[in-house]
């Protein structure tokens, strides 16, 4: 890589600030921080990062929360106030500011603002979808049954019809799971169901389905060798955090166990910025915060570079935050006893600067300014240094509805997500197998009552509704007529009460048994 080329330029100073801040691209997968309150400029610190990756031929990820970081599609503009307060500080730094726009694809789950988003229910796992669902520990375990029952009996869970048929299967047949996978209460899974109700009325299940995001989509360059960035709408999708977090951390999982090892390469494979991290954590079980902590500590090795960009560096646990080497922190305030204790907290994870108190300087810095520590050779963290941070060289704001359209419809996955696929898969196949084995109830019902009695006093008794007994004739009970069949028309939700409500001590509720959990149990016919 050539020299001036192995490095983003972050900002630099003037009187009263120090040497000119640069990331190495070669430590840009050892993850970052970007901290400070609201209006500090976070988010211009984001889009600068984000287009010197991309220069470099890095494909980013990042959200788009309130909807500023879609300008990276566009160039900035050489007119007005902004372009003069830019001018003005490319000088002081010593920048030659170029105006360009960047490769940027965008994406959205709704499918309204960029392309749609999905991934299989499959592929979010239990572990994930119980912390969207906000699952207590024994609703998690039930669910954990139904992933593991899918697998056995092939049962493909796509989408959340595919879910909800499972959850009905594990209802109907509560005893007979249970005796093989521990105690599965249906109060546990009604409790599961009316939370994916409430996910689906959220509009949270297009999120699930096919045609599933590629990740090679995401990390592919554009024609003339800059990383794509790839920008998540997600101004309407801050209205569900908890949806918002979980959807980046499947994404953050999926290129951990998709990727292979790389080692230390020459720059990242992949950057992934992941805005409002403090929602990640919040109430996040134990075990879920372990999985971030392997990720982030392991996916470095991979290639991929994460950065967190929240208000508090407490925001971020401990463990997690030992591994960001790479910060730019913003102003903070402290207005009470908290506010001070986590700023104190904050300036004493930096290498001190004989020049100035690290602690009052993040108090002081104003917007547009940061206390920046960037890994220097061998990995080791630069001394902390006081930056006014470069101007970006694409629109800073939002960008006309009429241009994103034409950026969606100019992309390369134009019309390879927009359509929604419905394969095989649980919902079909339960359907199928409760029919069957409904079918095969009602013709062992119709041999039986075909079968010629041995009896013929047993005959006559049973015709006429009474039995002898040494001689003595007492009416007895007239048998119930049989039960109604599901038909070709039911819902899986119908197939099953009708199916599976009778008695398993009949001939008929035996047969549908067998039918439907065949394999499960070993009772094949």
């Amino acid at each position: 890589m050539a020299a001036g080329q192995d490095r983003v330029f972050v900002g630099g100073g003037g009187e009263g600030y120090g040497q000119p801040q640069h990331l190495l691209l070669k430590y840009g997968n050892r993850h970052g921080l970007i901290a400070g309150a609201t209006g500090t400029g976070k988010t211009v610190t984001l889009q600068i990062l984000a287009e010197g990756f991309s220069a470099a031929g890095v494909p980013v990820f990042l959200s788009d929360v309130k909807g500023d970081l879609a300008g990276l599609a566009a160039s900035g503009s050489p007119e007005g106030k902004l372009h003069q307060a830019f001018v003005t500080r490319s000088q002081t730094i010593g920048l030659d500011l170029k105006y360009a726009a960047f490769p940027v694809t965008f994406w959205d789950l709704y499918g309204q603002q960029g392309h749609p988003v999905r991934a299989t229910v499959a592929e979010m796992g239990p572990l994930l979808l119980s912390r969207l669902l906000e699952l207590t520990e024994a609703q998690e375990g039930v669910l954990n049954v139904a992933f593991r029952l899918a697998d056995e009996e092939e049962l493909p869970l796509l989408d959340l019809k595919d879910l909800q048929a499972m959850l009905v299967f594990i209802a109907e047949n509560a005893p007979a799971i249970s005796a093989r996978y521990g105690l599965v209460a249906q109060a546990s899974v009604g409790a599961i169901q009316r939370r994916l109700l409430v996910l689906e009325n959220q509009g949270a299940a297009q999120l699930f389905g096919e045609p599933a995001l590629e990740l090679a989509d995401m990390m592919s360059l554009a024609p003339d060798g800059r990383g794509r960035i790839n920008i998540l709408a997600a101004d309407k999708l801050m209205q569900s955090p908890r949806l918002y977090a979980t959807f980046l951390l499947w994404l953050l999982s999926e290129l951990f166990e998709t990727l292979p090892e790389v080692g230390d390469p020459d720059k990242p494979r992949f950057v992934f910025f992941f805005d409002e991290a403090h929602l990640l954590f919040d109430d996040a079980p134990r075990a879920l915060v372990a999985q971030v902590e392997q990720v982030a500590r392991l996916i470095r090795s991979k290639g991929v570079g994460i950065y967190f960009i929240t208000q508090q560096p407490a925001d971020v646990p401990d463990d997690i935050l030992a591994q960001l080497g790479n910060r730019v922190q913003h102003a903070l305030r402290a207005f009470t006893a908290k506010d001070q204790k986590d700023l104190a907290k904050a300036a004493q994870t930096y290498r001190d600067n004989p020049r100035f108190s690290t602690e009052l300087a993040i108090r002081e810095v104003g917007t547009g300014e940061a206390v920046t520590s960037f890994l220097e050779n061998k990995g080791i963290p630069g001394v902390v240094e006081r930056t006014l941070v470069r101007p970006p060289s694409s629109h800073l704001g939002v960008i006309a509805p009429d241009l994103r359209a034409q950026i969606i419809a100019a992309s390369p996955f134009h019309g390879k997500y927009d359509t929604t696929l419905d394969r095989d898969s649980a919902f079909e196949r339960l359907q199928r197998r409760t029919e069957a084995a409904a079918r095969d109830a009602a013709r062992e019902d119709a041999e039986s009552e075909r079968a010629p009695q041995a009896d013929a006093p047993q005959d006559r008794e049973f015709n006429s509704g009474r039995r002898y007994d040494g001689g003595t004739t007492r009416r007895t009970p007239a048998p119930k007529p049989a039960p109604k069949r599901s038909s070709r028309s039911d819902s899986v939700g119908e197939a099953f009460a009708k199916s599976f409500a009778r008695q398993l001590g009949t001939r008929s509720g035996q047969a549908v048994v067998r039918g439907v959990l065949g394999t499960l149990f070993g009772k094949r016919r």
